[in-house]
């Protein structure tokens, strides 16, 4: 439930985000939008954004024709990582094997990047 909430909250500080802070609508601009995702690996959780510079849309599930999905083994491993979202984090935990990149690295960056300005 708390994953569930997160990513529900997420949502919400990205349209406010792109709302209020001119750096972020700046480099969603640049990149001419970005399609992400969130989810368990069993997809019992799972939150997709598509984000362009003339909205943030959010909805439950993971459309195939996303450009980035984060996979987390379970609702506590992505808690732990997304409370601290740092790239060691990241990193740790693909090594480990509780986080799973489905897509190219170079959007995660630019998601990281965007990320910064909530």
């Amino acid at each position: 439930m708390k994953l569930r909430l997160m990513l529900w909250l997420l949502a919400f500080l990205l349209k406010r985000a792109l709302r209020r802070k001119a750096r972020f609508r700046e480099l969603l601009s640049e990149m001419r939008g970005l399609d992400w995702g969130i989810a368990t690996e069993d997809l019992a959780i799972a939150r997709h954004y598509r984000m362009s510079p003339g909205g943030v849309q959010s909805g439950r599930g993971l459309p195939v024709d996303l450009d980035l999905e984060l996979r987390f083994e379970d609702e506590a491993t992505a808690l732990k990582v997304l409370k601290k979202p740092t790239q060691q984090a990241f990193l740790d935990g693909m090594m480990e094997g509780t986080v799973r990149l489905v897509g190219d690295s170079a959007d995660l960056q630019k998601l990281q990047r965007l990320l910064k300005h909530l």
